[in-house]
């Protein structure tokens, strides 16, 4: 039976890394952007007990999760997507939180709304960011780029909506914080806040693939076999 032929923009979706390159995003992931940057300004003292628990439950979460990915990253090549980017959903959300440690805790702030305008302004972020990643895809701009063709450049969308968000929370906190360093601190959460965003798109791309099961497997036969099964590894 003679394979369909699968669409450029399809094509232009299912660029994969192999499973050991998966793995060793998690691990450098883990451990840079969420174990040491998130988690120790969580940890740190003085602590709000809400903001902690609000945090660690999710990261003690996702890091059991990453267990068997881990351990098994060809078996669960797949869900490896589905994971990346619930991670970066999470990862987003402790930025979120050591922000709001910041101007809480240092500066003795007890409205709640920097909090408030804070989740509105992340949740914001995430939106836009895969609304870009979505656009990219279905308007061909993946598929032109990687031809290296000219095409309606999206950047300054993604670069306005990063710069805004940068901006949005430099200002909300100048309204209650004095301190300089804190605020350059709160401005590089903001920047990191950006990249760990962007790689909450990866769900949807777990969502395209498991729709697409079929084209996958005639670009990548061996995509999801166990690491015995496979002749190139």
């Amino acid at each position: 039976m003679k394979k369909a032929k699968i669409d450029e923009i399809t094509l232009s979706y299912l660029r994969f890394q192999n499973p050991k390159e998966n793995r060793g995003n998690i691990i450098v992931f883990f451990l840079i952007f969420l174990d040491i940057i998130g988690v120790i300004f969580l940890l740190g003292e003085p602590m709000i007990p809400l903001i902690f628990w609000s945090g660690i439950i999710p990261v003690i979460l996702i890091h059991l999760w990453a267990i068997p990915i881990i351990i098994a990253p060809y078996n669960f090549e797949r869900a490896y997507y589905l994971f990346f980017g619930v991670y970066g959903v999470i990862n987003t959300f402790v930025y979120f939180l050591v922000i709001q440690k910041l101007i809480y805790n240092t500066f003795k702030v007890e409205s709640i709304v920097p909090a408030f305008i804070g989740l509105v302004i992340c949740v914001s972020l995430l939106i836009v960011l895969n609304w870009i990643n979505i656009r990219s895809l279905y308007s061909g701009t993946y598929s032109r780029l990687q031809k290296g063709e000219k095409t309606l450049n999206l950047s300054p969308i993604a670069a306005a909506s990063g710069i805004g968000y940068v901006l949005a929370q430099f200002i909300l906190s100048s309204f209650f914080v004095e301190s300089v360093k804190t605020l350059i601190i709160i401005g590089v959460f903001s920047l990191l806040t950006i990249a760990t965003a962007f790689f909450s798109t990866s769900i949807h791309k777990y969502f395209f693939i498991k729709r697409n099961m079929e084209k996958v497997k005639q670009v990548y036969p061996e995509f999801g076999l166990p690491k015995k099964l496979r002749k190139n590894t």
